[in-house]
């Protein structure tokens, strides 16, 4: 009989590739999840920490010597609960917010008091920063309007021409239902999706600057055209025009207890998961 796989070989087991000389594709998941780490002449910048399974750093020492400047997208388990692993991590101010979601009791599968640094140093990451990493490598930071959650970070890299979006947009479907497990949390429906749409017109305003929308689910590397669906579902919403679907099709979401609330909204390439309860607050509104 074939044993079967521990916690720290699904959440922990990774894999990567070089997509281009210094531009490294972490995966792990079973598939479903992607980091990235980025390399100058002078440092590497590791964009998310996972799970938190104790083993990422050394896997990411494997593929680089460079001192490593760490961040996150989003303060989310699946992409900070790694952070104790290393000294200090690049934040959103709105980390805060959505700190219940990794630290709540049973948020992750691991104990995190166990990581190397469980006391990490926090560095606040505001809209306009500029992380460099040498040979000409500049890294902006973009501050992401609450829109998937209340934590969200742009990353620009103007010299390969990429743009790291976190959960924000991705190619199945982005989240748009409050998942912080705060209950002091705020949540506006309307608002939520009004940020939505105004971060992709902040992204595709500067889509001369890059190639490739790179997400942390699904499908990668995106097209522009995705951001450009994700402006229309919006409007779409509003004009009481986009395809609302009941059944999920999304066997990870489809486990929550709370599955049957939600619904899928599609349009064009694109779609978000959303309470059935709040799309009807907007939809043709």
């Amino acid at each position: 009989m074939s044993q079967q796989p521990s916690l720290e070989q699904i959440f922990g087991s990774y894999t990567a590739w070089e997509a281009k000389e210094g531009t490294w594709f972490l995966n792990f998941m079973n598939g479903s999840e992607n980091m990235y780490l980025l390399e100058g002449t002078d440092r590497a910048l590791l964009i998310d920490t996972g799970y938190g399974a104790g083993n990422l750093k050394e896997f990411v020492e494997k593929l680089t010597d460079k001192p490593l400047v760490v961040v996150n997208t989003h303060f989310h388990p699946d992409h900070s609960a790694g952070n104790g692993e290393f000294e200090e991590v690049g934040v959103a101010e709105g980390w805060i917010i959505d700190e219940p979601s990794v630290t709540g009791a049973g948020a992750v599968p691991f104990d995190l008091t166990k990581l190397p640094h469980p006391d990490y140093r926090k560095r606040i990451l505001k809209d306009g920063d500029t992380i460099d990493l040498g040979g000409g490598r500049v890294i902006e930071v973009w501050e992401a309007r609450p829109a998937h959650c209340n934590s969200s970070l742009f990353f620009l890299d103007r010299k390969e021409r990429l743009v790291f979006t976190g959960d924000e947009y991705e190619s199945q479907q982005t989240i748009m239902f409050d998942n912080s497990n705060n209950p002091e949390a705020p949540y506006d429906v309307k608002e939520r999706l009004d940020h939505l749409q105004e971060n992709a017109r902040r992204i595709l305003a500067e889509s001369d600057a890059f190639d490739w929308v790179l997400p942390n689910h699904n499908g990668y590397p995106l097209t522009k055209a995705y951001l450009e669906d994700y402006v229309g579902l919006v409007d779409a919403v509003y004009a009481g025009t986009a395809v609302i679907e009941e059944k999920l099709n999304h066997p990870y979401i489809e486990m929550d207890p709370k599955a049957k609330e939600m619904c899928r909204v599609r349009y064009g390439r694109v779609s978000i998961f959303i309470r059935k309860e709040d799309i009807r607050k907007v939809y043709g509104k």
